[in-house]
């Protein structure tokens, strides 16, 4: 069940912290719609390594269907491409 909260709740900013847990976030909103998210770092580290992963995912699929739709070129065609 998400944690929700006025974000008045931050006056209290040292029992809004410690509810903040691996798994367990507390959104802050501001008149009545969502404003703020506090995540916990070790989680937020996680998330963003799980996107590097994806976005690395995508951009090989990519790479996989040039491969196949246009082919590959020789090693003297790099070379000539490059100007080496």
């Amino acid at each position: 069940m998400p944690n929700i909260k006025p974000i008045s709740e931050l006056r209290n900013y040292t029992n809004v912290v410690k509810e903040v847990k691996y798994g367990n976030r507390v959104y802050l909103t501001k008149n009545g719609h969502g404003h703020i998210a506090m995540i916990n770092m070790r989680e937020l580290d996680d998330l963003e390594k799980q996107l590097a992963l994806y976005r690395f995912q995508v951009e090989m699929q990519k790479g996989e269907h040039s491969v196949v739709t246009e082919g590959t070129i020789t090693s003297e065609e790099l070379r000539k491409e490059l100007g080496i």
